[in-house]
Protein backbone atom coordinates (compact mmCIF):
# COMPACT_ATOMS: atom_id res chain seq x y z
CA UNK A 1 0.00 0.00 0.00
CA UNK A 2 1.00 3.42 -0.64
CA UNK A 3 0.02 6.51 1.24
CA UNK A 4 1.42 10.12 0.20
CA UNK A 5 -0.27 13.35 1.25
CA UNK A 6 0.81 16.61 -0.62
CA UNK A 7 2.43 17.60 2.07
CA UNK A 8 5.16 14.47 2.16
CA UNK A 9 6.16 15.75 -1.46
CA UNK A 10 6.30 19.54 -0.69
CA UNK A 11 10.15 20.33 -1.22
CA UNK A 12 11.18 16.93 -2.30
CA UNK A 13 12.31 16.26 -5.50
CA UNK A 14 9.08 15.39 -5.99
CA UNK A 15 8.26 18.70 -6.30
CA UNK A 16 8.79 20.26 -9.66
CA UNK A 17 8.80 24.18 -11.05
CA UNK A 18 9.10 25.00 -14.71
CA UNK A 19 8.33 28.28 -15.72
CA UNK A 20 4.98 27.63 -16.44
CA UNK A 21 3.48 24.90 -14.09
CA UNK A 22 5.09 23.72 -10.72
CA UNK A 23 3.99 19.63 -10.26
CA UNK A 24 4.02 17.56 -7.66
CA UNK A 25 4.86 13.40 -8.54
CA UNK A 26 2.17 11.29 -6.57
CA UNK A 27 3.16 8.10 -8.66
CA UNK A 28 6.43 7.72 -9.94
CA UNK A 29 8.05 4.68 -12.34
CA UNK A 30 9.79 3.71 -9.29
CA UNK A 31 6.79 2.97 -7.71
CA UNK A 32 5.96 0.01 -10.19
CA UNK A 33 2.67 0.34 -11.02
CA UNK A 34 2.56 1.02 -14.79
CA UNK A 35 1.86 4.74 -14.88
CA UNK A 36 2.15 8.00 -13.08
CA UNK A 37 -0.05 10.41 -11.31
CA UNK A 38 1.07 13.76 -10.85
CA UNK A 39 -0.53 17.10 -8.87
CA UNK A 40 0.16 20.06 -11.51
CA UNK A 41 -0.52 23.50 -11.85
CA UNK A 42 -0.45 25.67 -14.08
CA UNK A 43 -0.18 29.22 -13.63
CA UNK A 44 -2.40 31.70 -14.41
CA UNK A 45 -1.86 33.99 -17.51
CA UNK A 46 0.85 31.41 -19.11
CA UNK A 47 0.26 29.49 -22.37
CA UNK A 48 1.86 25.75 -22.22
CA UNK A 49 2.68 23.79 -25.86
CA UNK A 50 3.34 19.85 -25.75
CA UNK A 51 3.30 16.94 -27.03
CA UNK A 52 3.39 13.54 -25.54
CA UNK A 53 4.76 11.64 -28.59
CA UNK A 54 6.02 8.82 -26.27
CA UNK A 55 3.16 8.69 -23.63
CA UNK A 56 -0.36 9.06 -23.49
CA UNK A 57 -1.67 11.52 -21.08
CA UNK A 58 -4.69 11.54 -19.37
CA UNK A 59 -5.70 14.86 -17.56
CA UNK A 60 -8.85 15.81 -14.80
CA UNK A 61 -9.17 19.38 -14.18
CA UNK A 62 -9.93 20.25 -10.41
CA UNK A 63 -9.56 23.43 -10.27
CA UNK A 64 -9.58 26.54 -12.21
CA UNK A 65 -9.97 27.69 -15.84
CA UNK A 66 -8.23 27.46 -19.30
CA UNK A 67 -8.66 26.54 -23.31
CA UNK A 68 -6.91 23.67 -24.63
CA UNK A 69 -6.24 23.68 -28.34
CA UNK A 70 -5.70 20.26 -30.43
CA UNK A 71 -3.03 21.89 -32.27
CA UNK A 72 -3.44 19.64 -34.82
CA UNK A 73 -7.35 19.99 -35.92
CA UNK A 74 -7.29 23.27 -34.40
CA UNK A 75 -10.01 22.61 -32.31
CA UNK A 76 -10.65 24.90 -28.52
CA UNK A 77 -11.95 22.93 -25.74
CA UNK A 78 -12.77 25.03 -22.65
CA UNK A 79 -11.52 23.30 -19.64
CA UNK A 80 -13.01 24.05 -16.02
CA UNK A 81 -13.13 21.85 -13.16
CA UNK A 82 -14.88 18.82 -13.79
CA UNK A 83 -13.25 18.65 -17.22
CA UNK A 84 -11.35 15.51 -18.67
CA UNK A 85 -9.17 15.20 -21.73
CA UNK A 86 -7.01 12.17 -22.64
CA UNK A 87 -4.41 13.00 -25.08
CA UNK A 88 -4.91 9.52 -26.35
CA UNK A 89 -3.62 9.67 -29.76
CA UNK A 90 -0.41 11.84 -28.65
CA UNK A 91 -1.88 14.81 -29.96
CA UNK A 92 0.22 18.22 -30.07
CA UNK A 93 -1.43 20.58 -28.00
CA UNK A 94 -1.45 23.99 -26.07
CA UNK A 95 -2.86 24.94 -22.67
CA UNK A 96 -3.67 28.36 -22.27
CA UNK A 97 -4.48 28.82 -17.93
CA UNK A 98 -6.94 32.08 -17.98
CA UNK A 99 -6.67 31.38 -13.79
CA UNK A 100 -4.23 29.07 -12.16
CA UNK A 101 -5.17 25.73 -13.52
CA UNK A 102 -4.84 22.76 -10.99
CA UNK A 103 -5.05 18.92 -13.16
CA UNK A 104 -4.39 15.88 -11.98
CA UNK A 105 -2.57 13.88 -14.45
CA UNK A 106 -1.55 10.48 -15.46
CA UNK A 107 0.70 9.35 -17.57
CA UNK A 108 1.76 6.00 -18.92
CA UNK A 109 4.14 4.93 -19.82
CA UNK A 110 5.20 6.35 -16.71
CA UNK A 111 6.99 9.23 -15.82
CA UNK A 112 10.53 8.53 -13.81
CA UNK A 113 10.10 12.03 -12.50
CA UNK A 114 13.47 13.57 -14.33
CA UNK A 115 12.03 14.22 -17.64
CA UNK A 116 11.96 18.04 -18.70
CA UNK A 117 9.93 19.04 -22.25
CA UNK A 118 11.91 19.75 -25.18
CA UNK A 119 11.82 22.37 -28.15
CA UNK A 120 8.41 20.46 -29.36
CA UNK A 121 7.41 20.28 -25.88
CA UNK A 122 8.27 16.21 -25.66
CA UNK A 123 9.31 14.66 -22.39
CA UNK A 124 11.89 11.86 -23.28
CA UNK A 125 10.79 8.21 -22.57
CA UNK A 126 13.33 7.55 -19.95
CA UNK A 127 13.86 4.32 -18.09
CA UNK A 128 13.95 4.25 -14.21
CA UNK A 129 17.52 4.03 -14.05
CA UNK A 130 18.06 7.07 -16.41
CA UNK A 131 18.38 5.69 -19.49
CA UNK A 132 16.76 6.91 -22.81
CA UNK A 133 14.79 4.46 -24.53
CA UNK A 134 14.42 3.91 -28.07
CA UNK A 135 12.04 5.73 -29.53
CA UNK A 136 9.36 4.69 -33.04
CA UNK A 137 8.82 7.43 -34.64
CA UNK A 138 4.54 8.61 -34.92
Amino acid sequence: MIVRSLDDLTGTDRDVVADNWSSRRFLLASDGLGYSLNDTVLHAGTTTSMWYRNHQESVYCVGGNGTLTDLESGEVHPISAGTLYVLDGHERHELYAETDLRMVCVFTPPLTGREVHDAEGVYPLLTDDGAAEPVSPR
